[in-house]
């Protein structure tokens, strides 16, 4: 079998080498690229698995080029950044990243998530066929992973599907954070659990409502969420 392959784009020599050295001691044979430009170059031609990206690069910024990669591939993608401002956060997770590090960061951690993801389900693994739902002007197709709101198609992430797929298979039934965990992200879970806050808020906006006027998405204080039509 092929080993799996990474992506890293950082601008910055020190953290290329420490990623790369991990990665390769992780089993990834590894490509990297330094720019935004040649990164999704790069991501084009190579197909990787997993992709480490900086935010703060030159020219196109990690934010950018984490949407456009997004576009076509489904690698799970770990933001990483040099600033603790939660907006680069929240902004990293809404065009598709499904995890992030700030640096400095030990090695450690960093390869306790790459672990973490390698054991979640890919997004293009086969699964049962599932009945289409509807509910009033809301249609969910699990089998080709398609959503849509009176008549218009919702570009939604893998993670903000899976929610959505989880949710509305059991409407009414309330499913707590650490559900949402193991059944969307995966059992081996690292990192920080508000992630789960910020793609469901994602996926709020994208079904035309908020917190404050819930339509399909309930939120029930410290315990979770459930799907109400």
């Amino acid at each position: 079998m092929s080993r799996p392959r990474a992506l890293v784009v950082e601008d910055s020599p020190e953290f290329m080498l420490l990623c790369r050295h991990l990665l390769e001691k992780e089993g990834f044979d590894v490509v990297v690229a330094t720019d935004g430009i040649s990164a999704v170059e790069v991501a084009q031609r190579e197909k990787p698995d997993i992709a480490i990206l900086d935010l703060g690069l030159p020219g196109v910024d990690g934010i950018e080029v984490c949407r456009r990669i997004r576009q076509f591939t489904d690698a799970y993608i770990v933001m990483v950044t040099g600033r603790t401002d939660e907006v680069d956060k929240i902004v990293g997770l809404s065009v598709g990243a499904d995890d992030y590090v700030t640096k400095p960061f030990s090695p450690r951690e960093l390869a306790a998530r790459i672990q973490a993801m390698r054991r979640r389900p890919r997004a293009a693994a086969a699964a049962p066929s599932a009945a289409i739902r509807e509910f009033g002007t809301l249609r969910i197709d699990p089998d080709v992973r398609e959503v849509t709101v009176d008549g218009q198609v919702l570009d939604l992430t893998k993670i903000e599907f899976g929610l959505l797929d989880l949710l509305s298979s059991a409407p009414r039934r309330t499913f707590t954070r650490n559900q949402l965990l193991e059944d969307v992200w995966g059992d081996n879970f690292y990192g920080d659990d508000h992630i789960i806050d910020v793609h469901v808020g994602n996926l709020r906006k994208k079904l035309g409502e908020s917190a404050s006027a819930p339509r399909y998405i309930r939120t029930l204080r410290g315990v979770g969420y459930r799907f109400e039509p």
